[in-house]
């Protein structure tokens, strides 16, 4: 039997007929479709009980002529009457455009979404919290299972390898306070204040606040691709195997790392903008920094430093769990390791200046102005 897809017109009772023989597959088809297409005439049946195989090309063939020429078909054998409702199910117009929505829908929608996946965010932080704790007084309980080696390596990470980019920083910022403060202190011939502004704003705010910021973006960037990197080659899973614990091996010295690093940070940061301000005053001002010193003590209270040092550790471990947690997110490819990321720094500055927003309230509420 010839292989090769071919038809032939036949005449029926009461109407026109075409059947087909061969294999209507597209390997078989030849000039097939060419000549099925430039048939003319009325169709009234398909007879395609002679043929040996059909596929989805030659099944899509016969039912865009029957759909052509309103034909019916017989002769199919169960499996190519299955294929054949298939191709006919999926012949049906496509929108080459979505259609148009309403914004005020489209915009609660986006934002009813916005909402469940910050609380979603918000629920795995505080489930993650939890277990880092648990890891905590695990270690605790049996320090021989403490790291001391990966987190020494982190202190050198989080800490000393950002004392350039943060002292750097932090003496422009002081540079810019003064010089702003200056400028407009001056037009009530009060520039001596710049120093109260400088000393104050450096100790109780900025100085913790950009060291968190620069930290959150240099080390919690740092931890969520570590981490995501490792998920994704399936290291976790391997150290879960041999019964290492990713929490203690993994998250606690990042954790521990930043909570203490971010003291010293902030009060480095505090005490070189304050440096900077005080140049900036000696060469503008023409105020000597013995004058700016003692004016600092006298200006400055001990509470501010006290607020800097308290709200540093939280801030460190707001940026640790975050960048830590976001790693552990990473499930499918490259692409997520890059938005956990980006999703570990955005979330650790939000939550570090919403924080920030509340210590202020608390410490003037207790009265530590």
């Amino acid at each position: 039997m010839n292989a090769q897809a071919d038809f032939r017109h036949d005449t029926i009772d009461g109407g026109e007929a075409l059947r087909f023989s061969g294999r209507l597959s597209l390997s078989c088809l030849g000039d097939f479709p060419e000549r099925l297409r430039s048939f003319e005439g009325k169709v009234d049946l398909l007879d395609l009980s002679g043929i040996d195989r059909i596929d989805t090309v030659g099944a899509w063939l016969i039912h865009r002529f029957a759909a052509e020429h309103e034909s019916r078909i017989e002769g199919l054998s169960p499996e190519a009457a299955h294929l054949m409702a298939q191709v006919a199910a999926a012949d049906r117009d496509m929108a080459m455009r979505p259609p148009p929505s309403n914004f005020l829908i489209k915009l609660v929608g986006e934002v009813g979404q916005a909402s469940i996946s910050a609380v979603t965010t918000l629920a795995g932080l505080l489930g993650f919290f939890g277990a880092t704790v648990l890891a905590f007084l695990t270690v605790l309980r049996h320090p021989r299972r403490f790291r001391l080696n990966a987190t020494v390596r982190r202190f050198e990470v989080v800490g000393i390898s950002a004392l350039g980019i943060i002292g750097l920083m932090s003496f422009l910022i002081g540079l810019v306070i003064a010089q702003q403060g200056s400028v407009q202190l001056r037009q009530f011939g009060a520039e001596i204040f710049t120093i109260n502004l400088i000393g104050r704003i450096t100790l109780r705010e900025l100085g913790v606040l950009m060291t968190a910021i620069m930290v959150a973006g240099r080390s919690g960037s740092a931890f969520a691709a570590q981490i995501g990197t490792m998920k994704l080659t399936e290291e976790i899973d391997a150290m879960r195997t041999i019964g290492v614990s990713p929490m203690e091996a993994l998250v606690l010295p990042r954790v521990i790392a930043a909570v203490l690093m971010m003291p010293l940070l902030g009060f480095y940061s505090s005490v070189v903008a304050i440096i900077g301000g005080g140049l900036l005053c000696w060469a503008a001002l023409d105020i000597p920094p013995v004058t700016f010193i003692q004016r600092l003590r006298e200006v400055v209270p001990t509470t501010d430093v006290y607020v800097g040092l308290l709200k540093a550790p939280v801030f460190g471990l707001i940026i640790a769990v975050t960048g830590c947690f976001q790693g552990m997110q990473v499930e499918s490819d490259a692409e997520q390791v890059g938005q956990r990321t980006t999703s570990a720094v955005v979330q650790a500055i939000f939550l570090v200046i919403v924080l920030d927003a509340f210590f202020a309230v608390f410490f003037t509420w207790i009265g530590w102005i």
